[in-house]
């Protein structure tokens, strides 16, 4: 029961404040989770304000909160806070040159022997991540590490993460520059019926 509480507090804090700043080209539902759902963006740009550390245990926590096949729960999260490490890896990653003007990142990883198919649910820890950001008004980016060896290997050498740990996303997080709208990207030649 205690737990069951606990669950409840953060999901509320979680999407508490979720329906602040939705676009207008964002439906408007009566349920919060749903908004915060379709109001989710990528933000490549942030100002320099530092993340506060309660929404960083927010983040982690909502990440930590996803499926996972046979309940293997094969994730490992690195924060980075470090402006060098930071620095760093926006130099060296192709696609994560935000990092320069992120506050901070997270860092999804999973463990391959424990899990055959870690990056499904290591897929699922940074989605709930990123909706987690959007409902915190901060933003956020997944950007790739896996199945780029060059990449893969960038984020070993700031992390030294064992053999077994592999990078499966870096996601800069910060508080964004600016106001952007979501994409709409709801395709109905995309949905299929089953037919009889």
């Amino acid at each position: 029961m205690k737990n069951l509480l606990i669950v409840l507090c953060i999901l509320s804090v979680i999407f508490g404040n979720s329906c602040s700043g939705i676009s207008q080209q964002t439906e408007k539902t009566e349920n919060p989770v749903i908004e915060n759902i379709l109001s989710r963006k990528s933000v490549r740009d942030f100002i320099g304000k530092k993340v506060e550390n309660e929404k960083i245990t927010i983040l982690l926590k909502a990440g930590m909160a996803a499926p996972s096949g046979r309940d293997l729960r094969p994730w490992e999260l690195i924060v980075i806070q470090n402006r060098s490490t930071l620095d760093s890896m926006a130099a060296e990653l192709p696609y994560a040159k935000m990092l320069n003007k992120a506050p901070m990142a997270i860092i999804v990883c999973g463990d391959s022997i424990r899990s055959s198919y870690w990056y499904l649910d290591c897929s699922a820890v940074s989605e709930n991540i990123l909706l987690a950001a959007e409902s915190l008004e901060l933003g956020a980016v997944w950007t790739a590490a896996y199945p780029y060896e060059d990449r893969i290997n960038t984020v070993r050498k700031y992390t030294n993460i064992p053999e077994n740990i592999i990078p499966l996303c870096v996601i800069p997080i910060g508080y964004p520059n600016g106001s952007q709208s979501p994409k709409n990207k709801f395709d109905e030649k995309k949905i299929h019926y089953e037919k009889f």
